[in-house]
């Protein structure tokens, strides 16, 4: 307790610079603005020099309570035809192998870094487990977390616009009045939603789920409310901590990274996440054409990697997020077997 109440200390400055960007941003009617504005003072302060410290377990709490939430998007009242769902998976499936195809290419011939560090970097998605394998390969672990890092904050970042673009206009959602803000579950609900996060962290153990902390809760979460058990809904308050907390965990990837000396990094990062935003538009416009969802969902569903960011943004702004969330656990999870078998194959040979 001692050693988790002092690194709860140590986060504080960093909490609070996190919570005064959101709240200037939902001041000047920011979209998304609890994550945009922890995310953008975060990563400010951090291209700075200043060393910020990460959420660390916080995080983890953090994406069982957003599984949760989004969990609760699976109603009884949900109508969707599976044929048409089917059809979208398997464009997005499409999507993610053009994706990383021109990711690698890029990585590799435009950036000019080594062909294993290309591999790792551009991979459209499943940032943790990229990551750790790239720790057991000779790529170079600042480009693959920069790459990865500059992609989620250049997605989210770009979606208000682009989203205003394809003519989704309502980028504020609702916003709670102060009695709203102040509202709690009921006890019995608040008892349901704690065992949909405890249930659900036990199951994705059991079936070794990607991305366990998020989706585990989620599927259990989503047993609950599709049944019928429950209808407890996430107190908006703790939506907006959520949405601060993974703005948080997006700036300080940043920590400790000096724009002169990186600068070509961060230009070519920048530059392949706005190609593979491009092939996300275009994906989500084929998608809509196929299946008649709207363009907006599909976006949100196609995009390259950052699902808990991606699943948030489906949630906080009321954009399908059982369909987004849907969606991004079938990348993870064909990312997750295909991978290491790709990456074996493709890697080249030790010297």
């Amino acid at each position: 307790m001692p050693s988790t109440l002092a690194a709860l200390l140590r986060f504080l400055p960093t909490l609070l610079l996190g919570i005064a960007g959101g709240a200037l941003a939902f001041a000047v009617n920011l979209p998304l603005p609890w994550l945009l504005g922890a995310m953008i003072a975060t990563t400010v302060t951090s291209l700075a020099g200043v060393r910020l410290r990460s959420p660390g377990r916080g995080r983890k709490g953090v994406l069982v309570v957003i599984g949760v939430m989004l969990g609760s998007a699976f109603t009884p009242q949900m109508s969707g035809d599976l044929g048409l769902w089917s059809l979208s998976l398997a464009v997005m499936l499409v999507a993610t192998a053009v994706m990383m195809a021109f990711s690698v290419w890029f990585s590799q011939r435009v950036a000019g870094h080594t062909r294993e560090t290309s591999l790792y970097a551009g991979v459209p998605g499943g940032v943790s487990t990229v990551t750790v394998m790239a720790m057991a390969s000779g790529a170079d672990l600042r480009v693959v977390g920069m790459t990865h890092a500059v992609r989620i904050l250049v997605l989210l970042v770009a979606i208000p616009p682009v989203l205003q673009a394809i003519g989704h206009v309502d980028l504020a959602g609702a916003t709670p009045d102060l009695a709203q803000w102040l509202w709690l579950p009921a006890p019995i609900d608040a008892a349901w939603l704690v065992a949909a996060g405890l249930g659900g962290i036990w199951l994705a153990r059991l079936l070794r789920l990607p991305n366990a902390l998020l989706f585990g809760p989620a599927l259990v979460s989503a047993a609950l409310h599709l049944s019928g058990v429950t209808h407890a809904a996430v107190p908006p308050t703790l939506l907006a901590l959520a949405q601060v907390l993974i703005g948080i965990s997006v700036g300080v990837r940043f920590a400790g990274t000096s724009l002169a000396r990186v600068g070509h990094t961060l230009v070519m990062a920048v530059g392949q996440a706005l190609v593979l935003l491009a092939i996300a538009v275009l994906a989500a416009w084929v998608g809509h054409l196929l299946t008649g969802y709207s363009p907006a969902a599909a976006l949100l569903a196609y995009m390259p990697g950052g699902a808990p960011e991606l699943s948030l943004v489906a949630l906080t702004l009321g954009i399908d997020p059982a369909f987004v969330t849907t969606h991004h656990l079938l990348r993870i999870s064909v990312l997750v077997l295909v991978l290491p078998a790709l990456l074996k194959r493709l890697a080249p040979p030790p010297a």
